[in-house]
């Protein structure tokens, strides 16, 4: 799938087939956040991989608005170190390997934001490791309408030259 195509239809799944996801897509999918960008090269991410049904479901009890966790097959947790920039870097890696697990036809969905500090002493991580989101990843259990988004039109929120000139 071309970058664009992945951006343009790529939707937020919630509901998973209860199907593996081949080892070679799992290190894809952790590759990209490896290899995003970051302020000053400085990576202040660390993903745990979780594939633990159980952790899964207890992943699922932990954050509020992810109770779906714990039907999925592989769950990434993002923690970031102490940085003025951890939350940006952080949701740049997430986004590419959100990107890179939908090019494969695996959906995933953002769980959190911050406030997950339970999750830390569960998966053993650091209390200044701060958790940003948890990531579920999963075949999507329905064919999902790729492409079909409600947006506000291009020329409300993008100007040209100046504010309030139609980007068109």
């Amino acid at each position: 799938m071309e970058v664009f195509d992945a951006i343009r239809t790529v939707l937020a799944v919630r509901q998973f087939q209860d199907k593996p996801i081949p080892e070679s897509i799992i290190q894809q999918i952790v590759e990209a956040g490896h290899l995003t960008a970051s302020s000053m090269n400085g990576q202040p991410w660390h993903f745990i991989v979780v594939q633990d049904k159980d952790m899964l479901r207890q992943l699922g009890t932990l954050a509020r608005t992810g109770p779906y966790i714990a039907q999925a097959p592989l769950a990434i947790v993002i923690g970031m170190e102490a940085s003025p920039y951890g939350v940006s870097d952080a949701s740049r890696a997430i986004q590419d390997m959100i990107l890179t697990a939908w090019a494969e036809d695996i959906g995933s969905n953002w769980v959190g934001f911050e406030n997950l500090q339970h999750v830390n002493p569960v998966l053993g991580i650091p209390a200044e490791i701060t958790i940003l989101a948890i990531l579920p990843f999963g075949y999507p259990v329905a064919t999902i309408g790729k492409g079909k988004k409600k947006r506000k039109p291009l020329s409300v929120v993008a100007h040209r030259e100046r504010w309030n000139q139609p980007f068109e």
